[in-house]
């Protein structure tokens, strides 16, 4: 049966749909020896032989069952990539994983910025990942957020009801007053997009920069129990919570 390379690729657990596409437009991707950069190419996984950077991608009926998931508290000053920083030599999160970690072929499920902090999905399931994204299944992320200035609750209903950047308007959130530091303020925000840099540049455009940032949930997870660097195995309770909030189950 055929189906689209990126969906294939993301199935075999080489990152997710849309890093797939990005892929496949940039002639990473060939198939039976001739490079494809129609994102709505299809091909058979088990007939044909698709390489990417000249890797062959092999795929098998335990492959659902090979697919592994991990919490991981990225701190501040690591960049979110699973590929070494040849240009600046910055740490990345490859380097806190350890060697069997590695041999599953994770990827970070959406980002963090490199002054940021917080929690990350680590998985080879594509189509997790892909529906974890996707605006369309609206999977809910908090953070809490420190920003110069104590923002009066006209500010906080503006961050709300949504504030506009470049690509548009932002979706509707949750955020409140935390509590207060000195000239400064802690704000618990909670949104369903994941647009970069999103809540520093939502913040920013209000004129109450973040000086600190770190993501304690995405849908069921959080970050209770994890400390900087560290990284665990989901439950199963946990999976099965995170699959049916994006219709999984």
């Amino acid at each position: 049966m055929e189906e689209r390379i990126h969906k294939i690729l993301a199935h075999a657990g080489i990152a997710s749909r849309r890093a797939c596409e990005q892929l496949i437009l940039d002639g990473c991707v060939t198939v039976n020896g001739t490079v494809i950069t129609d994102v709505s190419t299809k091909a058979n996984p088990y007939i044909s032989a698709i390489k990417v950077n000249g890797k062959l991608i092999t795929m098998n009926s335990e492959q659902e069952e090979s697919h592994q998931y991990f919490l991981l508290y990225k701190p501040r000053g690591v960049l979110t990539t699973m590929t070494p920083d040849e240009e600046k030599g910055r740490p990345t999160i490859l380097d806190l994983l350890n060697t069997k970690m590695r041999t599953y072929h994770v990827y970070p499920v959406g980002r963090l910025d490199f002054n940021s902090e917080g929690l990350l999905l680590l998985t080879n399931d594509g189509e997790l990942a892909y529906r974890l994204t996707h605006p369309k299944f609206k999977v809910q992320k908090t953070y809490e957020v420190k920003v110069h200035g104590i923002p009066p609750k006209k500010i906080i209903d503006i961050l709300a009801n949504g504030v506009y950047l470049e690509e548009g308007r932002t979706a509707p959130a949750k955020v409140k007053l935390a509590k207060i530091t000195g000239k400064n303020a802690w704000l618990l925000m909670t949104i369903s997009e994941g647009k970069k840099r999103q809540i520093r540049r939502m913040c920013e455009k209000v004129r109450y920069p973040v000086s600190k940032l770190r993501r304690i949930k995405i849908g069921p997870l959080k970050i209770t129990g994890l400390t900087p660097g560290m990284t665990r195995a989901l439950t199963a309770h946990e999976l099965a919570l995170l699959k049916q909030a994006v219709q999984l189950a």
